[in-house]
């Protein structure tokens, strides 16, 4: 007996559906090179950025092109605060010049918790505190020292001028030598922290004069020495006592300039640039007491220069200065609290940095991150291997 199925002879293996077209070559490269920038980008936000050492200001720790990384999770990421920006590009956009940023968007500062906090002696990377306003043909200079040298007028009338949002400033390497609430003196070009001497390192620079026994001889030790003119070299402090113990020096001593001196020249003011309150200059300086969040001042006409741009520029208040008054966002005062805490950075190399002896407190909203350690270091001999992968406490 037969049975008949009128679904016998339907093909069950049948598949109507079409295969999804396969992805070009091209379109393959451009989805693994947006992964790649979107994956660099996040690295460099909240992980760790490379950065290269462009001047001496730190030397001996460290060298013109080094190239290290600096992490970003020591001290916390900070969110970008001009979030609408070129991808792995600073503030100028390569070749062609130009902002790489946009300022249509603005983000209050924020920090992501860290492994850890700023601590004294530090090598830290922060934005140039004074980078808030730039000279274009002058990009590596300090817009206010160069206003200081001629005048605003001059400078306005024959530069172009632009400002830059605090985490597009250029970013400087130096050591923080006092934290918020420290009291910071240099005595003699010696720092000294809440009445202790400072740190001293084996290759941090001062500039000092040699006199030789012999008419213009060079000392007579063993490897060369940096001189920077007619018996005045820039020595490490490693090197001092090597000098002095060479059979033809007569006399070592530190290149200074003496207490209570101003120089004349605007260029070489130091912080607060106010030569008749403070008659302070690179090597006598202080004491002062470093800014810490949550700490008050009284405010006079003798001490406002040392808090102008925390109140106006890095904490965002208006002020105005009325015959020996203080007006600040329309309310007269006599006392002003910081909002933030405040680090002094200087470079290893004493008297070739220009650094918070000339522009002043480092805003903690500045702060980028820590220095790790160099990948690559090269000078004029080629490679130096010895720096290769070396942390920075190590080449100190």
């Amino acid at each position: 007996m037969s049975v008949n199925s009128t679904n016998s002879d339907k093909d069950l293996s049948t598949n109507t559906e079409t295969p999804a077209p396969k992805k070009s070559v091209i379109r393959e490269w451009l989805d693994a090179a947006l992964f790649a920038i979107v994956a660099a980008t996040l690295i460099r936000i909240f992980f760790f950025e490379a950065f290269t050492i462009p001047s001496g200001s730190m030397e001996g720790t460290m060298l013109v092109n080094d190239y290290l990384f600096v992490s970003k999770m020591a001290y916390g990421a900070r969110i970008p605060m001009t979030p609408l920006a070129i991808p792995l590009v600073h503030n100028t956009l390569p070749l062609v010049g130009g902002k790489s940023y946009s300022e249509a968007v603005h983000w209050n500062y924020h920090r992501l918790p860290g492994f850890g906090h700023v601590e004294r002696n530090d090598v830290v990377v922060f934005n140039f505190p004074a980078g808030d306003t730039v000279i274009t043909e002058m990009a590596d200079d300090d817009y206010y020292r160069v206003c200081r040298s001629s005048s605003r007028a001059e400078v306005w009338a024959n530069y172009n001028i632009i400002t830059r949002p605090v985490d597009k400033e250029e970013n400087y390497i130096k050591r923080c030598v006092a934290m918020p609430g420290d009291v910071l003196e240099i005595k003699d070009a010696r720092v000294y922290i809440n009445g202790v001497p400072g740190k001293l390192y084996p290759h941090s620079k001062l500039n000092y004069r040699v006199r030789t026994t012999g008419m213009n001889d060079a000392p007579q030790v063993d490897g060369q020495l940096e001189q920077i003119d007619q018996n005045i070299y820039n020595l490490e402090n490693c090197q001092v006592d090597m000098v002095k113990k060479a059979p033809n020096v007569a006399s070592v001593e530190v290149m200074k300039y003496p207490a209570h001196y101003a120089p004349i020249y605007p260029g070489d003011w130091v912080f607060p640039h106010d030569t008749v309150n403070f008659k302070w200059n690179r090597d006598n300086f202080g004491p002062m007491t470093v800014p810490k969040e949550g700490v008050t001042v009284t405010l006079n006409p003798q001490n406002i220069a040392l808090y102008r741009r925390i109140i106006r520029n890095y904490e965002g208040n208006t002020l105005e200065e009325r015959d020996g008054k203080f007006i600040i966002n329309a309310k007269e005062a006599n006392t002003y609290t910081f909002k933030m805490d405040y680090y002094w950075m200087m470079g290893d190399n004493r008297h070739n940095s220009l650094d918070s002896r000339y522009w002043g407190f480092v805003p903690q909203d500045h702060i980028v991150g820590k220095a790790w350690f160099v990948w690559l270091s090269y000078g004029k001999d080629g490679i130096r291997w010895k720096r290769l992968l070396r942390g920075i406490h190590s080449l100190e």
